[in-house]
This record gives C-alpha cells, structure tokens and sequence, in this order.
C-alpha cells in the first residue's frame, strides 16, 4: 500500500486539476494522498478536495513560511476548524492530523528575529492544539531539528511524521523516540547526500502502533515543491533509490509519472495505514 503523506494538492502549479493529479496518481500506484493546508485561507479548500475522493485525506495547520502574516486570531479559527472537522460524521473520516506546521530557518528573514521568536510561538501553540486532540502532527524541518525536538519533548502530541529529514543520526532517533515517522524526499537523491543516504539505509523498519505494520522512515513525493535531480540520474546514482522529478506543465501527468517511479525503485516502504490509529 503506497500513500503519499505530503502532497499540496491545491497548490497553483497543479493548474486547477487537483482532482485528476489524484486519479492520476491512483492509477499509477498511489492507495491515499494526504493534504496539508498551510493558513487558514486553505482549510475548506484541501477538506473539499478530501471530501471529492475517497483516496484523498486532510491536514489543518499553519506552515512556518506562513507564519509572518499570520495573526494569533488565526490559532483560534484552527482550533474551530479542527473541533467541528471531527465533530462532522463525513469530514472526521478524512481529516487525520495538524499540518503542516514546523519551523523554517533556512530562510534568513525567518531566522532573524522577530519572526524566529514568532515561528516559534506559533509552532508550540500548535503542537498543544494536537496534543488536546490526540492527533499526529506533519513537520515541515528546514535547518531546526534541535529546537523542533525540544518542543515535542516538552509538549509531546501523538507522533507524526518529519517531512524531508536531513539531520543526524542521533536527531534521527530521538525522532523515532517520540514515535515519530522520518520522511526521505528529494534531496538524499543529490550526488553528496551520502549521510542521508547512508541513515536512510541503517535505520532498522519496526512497528510503532500496535497492530499496524510500519516502517520508520518513508519516501515523500511532496508535490510540487521540493529539492530533487531528474528521475532516471537519481536511479542511477543511488540503487533503488527514491526520486522525485518537478512538476511543471502537466503537473497530473509529471505526477503520476512520479508516483510510479517511486513505486517501481523505491528501497524504502511507505507507511501502512499512517493514521489509522
């Protein structure tokens, strides 16, 4: 069972065909799609997309990147959107965790004050709102493993996954410690990602959820953004490797063309059943 945990289904390089870069990605391989939001501007959008496919899932949350015009105000319409998503009989099916939400210091801006400091506030608050609904959470990680781990040390939601891990061995497991899932995406596919290459490899699979056969690590389309080299150099360069091509003109079918890459030479599983908890 392939599901794709990450993927901006409504972003504008899809060109308006969400609904058929998902029945694309169906036929290529691809069992269920997750959709983070990223402001509240989004939320109805990625639920509506869910609720149009029976393959297709949600996530609510504020992205880092987002974070500058966002107002605290827009914490409370979360916490409302999450409330009456699992109060709703036909949306809590299809909605299953805060995201995306993280912090992003890659970004100089970002990682100047005041925006760090408010990336930050931004990021407990929701990790708390997780936590009081006992929901996992999807992590966007640009170059703040550390600090993203000390929060979930002291807030500690329900797991989740850290989307697009680059960081050490040791910060690998103590994500796994907090039973969380590390995403693999484009960028161990570069000719000197030989660390992320050589931890994606030794991390052992094994099961968190009672029940539930899983790995702990998982490859990530994450459309449309995301750093990646073409296709056919990435399979040639890392052996069973995971690539992720760009989308551009024809995101369905650059989609799709992706989705059965992925399927066809991935050495890494994706995640059976992530949510279901």
């Amino acid at each position: 069972m392939w599901i794709d945990s990450h993927c901006h289904l409504d972003a504008a390089e899809f060109g308006g065909d969400a609904l058929e870069v998902a029945a694309a990605a169906q036929r290529a391989g691809v069992s269920a799609i997750v959709i983070p939001a990223v402001h509240p501007d989004n939320f109805e959008v990625v639920a509506a997309l869910a609720r149009e496919r029976s393959d297709c899932f949600y996530a609510l949350g504020i992205h880092p990147m987002y974070v500058p015009h966002a107002e605290e105000s827009d914490l409370q319409l979360l916490r409302k959107a999450v409330a009456a998503a699992l109060a709703d009989p036909a949306l809590h099916p299809r909605f299953v965790a805060i995201g995306e939400i993280g912090l992003d210091f890659f970004i100089p801006e970002l990682a100047a004050s005041p925006l760090r400091e408010k990336q930050e506030f931004f990021y407990a608050e929701q990790l708390k709102l997780a936590r009081d609904f006992d929901l996992p959470v999807l992590l966007h990680v640009r170059r703040s493993q550390d600090i993203i781990l000390k929060y979930l040390r002291r807030i500690q939601p329900a797991g989740g996954i850290a989307h697009a891990f680059n960081g050490s061995e040791q910060q690998a497991q103590t994500f796994i410690d907090l039973g969380f899932k590390l995403g693999f995406g484009g960028a161990m596919t570069y000719t000197r990602a030989l660390q992320i290459r050589r931890l994606a490899q030794s991390l052992p699979p094994g099961s968190h959820r009672t029940g539930n056969r899983c790995t702990r690590h998982l490859a990530q389309l994450a459309a449309p953004g995301g750093q990646q080299s073409s296709a056919i150099a990435a399979h040639r360069r890392c052996a069973g490797g995971i690539a992720r091509p760009a989308l551009g003109a024809g995101g369905a079918a650059n989609y799709a063309q992706c989705a059965a890459s992925v399927a066809a030479h991935a050495s890494l599983e994706l995640i059976s059943r992530l949510f279901m908890r």
